[in-house]
């Protein structure tokens, strides 16, 4: 009975987060253009095993003993534990619940059926791994703090490294900014750290980090969508630098 344009958020919900779906797999399949100098796409790191200066294993080709049928990128090593952590964030399960089958589709607005199980049976019963997701999420922010790190050193023209400062280094500096105020504000990073207590008065440490956590959590939802965004504005970067279709562009 709603008679205002209550559809245009779970439609919004459902183009952003359709298009970052179609992008990033795609992406991820290319297994190509990830990499430009000192730059490395997010949606490949860590680089486990591949062909650039950034790989932890440095090898050419398919690994021997990936699946002869599959297509290989060294996105698909790592690529499962973002997705997963999103995938069931409980922001992110009452964003898609809405937009991809109407769940309902908004608050006074009907779900077109009658039965209702929740997340108590299969498949939606998966979405409870949010919180074994939360730790690969968290050593993810550690190789992308090294890979902001690195975008700030170049090569210096007798040799070695030298400091210096790009386009590329404030892009990926901003990219684990967003990561990290979305990862470290999770619900369930709110109830390991001081949700599972009745009383924090005594704790000072856990009750601080407790108060932190729920600082970031009330922007939650904001920082869910600027991290999306800009993680998959860092892929584009990095590989249109490494088409040449951009410069990376260096101050110093």
């Amino acid at each position: 009975m709603r008679k205002d344009a209550w559809w245009i958020q779970p439609l919004f919900v459902f183009s952003v987060f359709t298009a970052f779906v179609v992008y990033s797999t795609w992406a991820a399949f290319q297994g190509a253009f990830y990499w430009h100098e000192n730059l490395l796409s997010p949606f490949y790191s860590p680089e486990i095993w591949g062909a650039s200066e950034h790989a932890l294993w440095q090898r050419t080709g398919t690994p021997g003993w990936w699946p002869g049928f599959l297509p290989y990128s060294p996105a698909f090593l790592i690529l499962w534990a973002p997705v997963s952590f999103r995938l069931t964030c409980y922001y992110y399960r009452g964003a898609y619940y809405k937009a991809y089958w109407p769940g309902p589709p908004s608050c006074s607005v009907g779900v077109p059926r009658e039965a209702y199980i929740g997340e108590r049976k299969f498949p939606l019963i998966v979405q409870n791994l949010h919180r074994y997701a939360l730790p690969f999420a968290l050593l993810l922010l550690v190789f992308l703090t090294i890979d902001a790190w690195n975008s700030f050193r170049f090569d210096a023209a007798g040799g070695g490294k030298e400091f210096g400062l790009s386009v590329g280094s404030f892009v990926l500096t901003l990219n684990v900014v967003f990561l990290s105020a979305y990862t470290f504000g999770c619900h369930s990073l709110r109830h390991l750290v001081g949700g599972g207590m009745d009383v924090l008065s005594g704790r000072p440490v856990r009750r601080k980090a407790y108060e932190c956590v729920s600082c970031l959590n009330a922007r939650h939802m904001a920082f869910a969508w600027t991290s999306l965004l800009w993680v998959a504005f860092s892929d584009i970067y990095v590989r249109l630098c490494a088409m040449d279709v951009w410069t990376n562009v260096r101050f110093f």
